[in-house]
């Protein structure tokens, strides 16, 4: 394959999006799967497909992503980061228009580790006084 005209990482809880763009017709191709097969639900492909529709470069570049780590909401959220990432890099005058829809920014958001002692985070056993 052709050397990818920009390559950019989004994250997002435990999954990472490696995304690659070549110049194309539009094709998304997930772990070697089409956008379609990959995300059978449309609130997810609508999601991945905020940041191209948002600066109008729908089908002009075919983008190529691995994914991996997490669940599907996870993968969806960080192929949208390094999409978004990656039209900054083709384009910088685009970045004003996806920080003020806010995608550009990294969810920090992870889910907090298991204390000892208890049942989960923060699930206590239950208290019994007697």
């Amino acid at each position: 394959m052709a050397k990818p005209l920009v390559q950019t990482t989004g994250r997002r809880k435990a999954s990472v999006a490696r995304v690659r763009f070549h110049d194309g017709s539009g094709q998304m191709t997930l772990n070697k799967r089409p956008l379609e097969e990959y995300f059978p639900t449309m609130a997810s492909r609508m999601r991945i497909m905020e940041p191209l529709n948002l600066t109008d470069t729908q089908g002009r570049y075919d983008i190529d992503a691995t994914l991996e780590g997490g669940g599907t909401t996870g993968q969806a959220d960080a192929l949208r980061l390094g999409i978004a990432r990656a039209l900054i890099a083709l384009d910088p005058e685009l970045r004003p228009t996806l920080r003020k829809a806010g995608l550009l920014t990294r969810d920090s958001r992870v889910v907090e580790s298991k204390k000892y002692g208890l049942r989960k985070a923060r699930k206590a056993p239950q208290y019994t006084k007697r």
